[in-house]
């Protein structure tokens, strides 16, 4: 998955955006700020409004993809903090990553959902965590986060599916203005994301350049 984010953040914001911090266009980069804003979908996948839609079933669905959002901006966050000590080894990231103590979590997940409640306690937690600007902790980020994906009934290899989907669907949206805002992210419907989830569910043994095609396929009809 490290390799897959930096790929296409190479591809999208230049290959020195870690050190740098900004794209290739000159525009700031602050994956802090992005981690906080998923969160903030994520939240809103619940019903927690006591004056509106009161009744409304929780989208677990857009949970579970924003979640996988968030791990894009926790991994790109991560080569960027190494990168600004000089340590560029991804092999390095990911070894720290697996050692911190909840990654066994993660593997070994039951896969069922915790309490509504507690999701977006946590959630709000990930946000605190982002939000510090003196005392930031890479590695209680990991651990945060970690508990976050079992709190949301995904394990490794349900986070690994769902990821290599969304970071090829990410790079589809860049091939096709999702940058200039050119891009249409509502397919007869709905959206993207949703598409991309549908197609994976129908075919379990996708290629990423199999889902690329469909994708493709399926975002011509619209034209």
């Amino acid at each position: 998955m490290l390799e897959l984010q930096k790929q296409l953040n190479d591809a999208t914001n230049g290959e020195e955006w870690a050190v740098k911090k900004v794209t290739k266009n000159g525009k700031a980069i602050n994956w802090k700020r992005c981690i906080y804003m998923e969160c903030a979908e994520i939240i809103d996948s619940f019903a927690w409004k006591h004056w509106k839609s009161i009744d409304a079933k929780v989208d677990w669905d857009n949970v579970q993809i924003e979640i996988v959002d968030i791990m894009h901006f926790v991994l790109s966050l991560a080569i960027e903090q190494y990168a600004q000590k000089g340590e560029n080894s991804l092999e390095q990231i990911a070894k720290d990553m697996a050692q911190n103590k909840l990654f066994a979590q993660v593997q070994k997940n039951e896969l069922s959902f915790a309490p509504s409640q507690e999701v977006m306690q946590q959630v709000e937690y990930v946000m605190f965590l982002v939000l510090q600007r003196d005392n930031f902790d890479l590695t209680q980020l990991f651990e945060q986060f970690y508990k976050l994906i079992v709190m949301g009934a995904l394990d490794l290899d349900s986070l690994y599916k769902l990821y290599v989907g969304k970071n090829i669907l990410n790079q589809f949206r860049q091939d096709n203005g999702y940058k200039a805002g050119t891009y249409i992210k509502v397919w007869n419907g709905k959206e993207d994301n949703v598409v991309m989830m549908q197609l994976w569910q129908n075919n379990p043994n996708y290629t990423p350049d199999e889902l690329y095609a469909d994708l493709e396929k399926e975002y011509n009809k619209l034209k």
